[in-house]
């Protein structure tokens, strides 16, 4: 590579000598830079940013608490209303004998099987006098019974 440092304008070849490529002077006052990195033209700054106030951060934590609250009054909306579909234990009561492997829990579902299994279990024990939940086969019970027809062997 050549440069002529004269008058005439300044030229350059290729390393094949190909054709000459034309090669600008250095300005007076221009600093020294790689080839890689662009020059910087009048005009083609980098805007300065003004300094600005800072960004103001909007808290999220009460729209959990929203949704949280929302969450929990369906939860208790559903329950409530779940507790009320459950049949109520029958008033009427017939007296039974218990069979060999028989629960309060089996007894509670053959005689009120619409009604909620476990108030009618309660309300087995509280009508019998019962403390625990072990019954005995041939035991007599008095159990709250639906209005149905009973079972054809009781």
């Amino acid at each position: 590579m050549s440069i002529l440092l004269d008058s005439s304008a300044v030229t350059s070849e290729n390393a094949t000598g190909a054709r000459p490529v034309p090669v600008r002077a250095r300005r007076r006052g221009e600093p020294r830079r790689p080839p890689t990195r662009a020059r910087v033209v009048a005009g083609r700054r980098r805007a300065v940013v003004p300094d600005c106030a800072p960004r103001r951060v909007v808290p999220r934590w009460p729209w959990l608490a929203v949704v949280a609250l929302a969450v929990g009054l369906i939860v208790t909306g559903l329950g409530v209303f779940a507790e009320g579909m459950s049949g109520a234990v029958p008033e009427r009561t017939a007296t039974v004998t218990v069979g060999v492997g028989e629960t309060l829990w089996d007894v509670a579902q053959e005689y009120a099987p619409s009604a909620d299994t476990g108030a009618v279990v309660a309300r087995i024990k509280q009508v019998n006098g019962l403390g625990d939940a072990t019954v005995v086969p041939g035991l007599p019970l008095t159990v709250p019974v639906d209005s149905g027809p009973l079972g054809a062997g009781r």
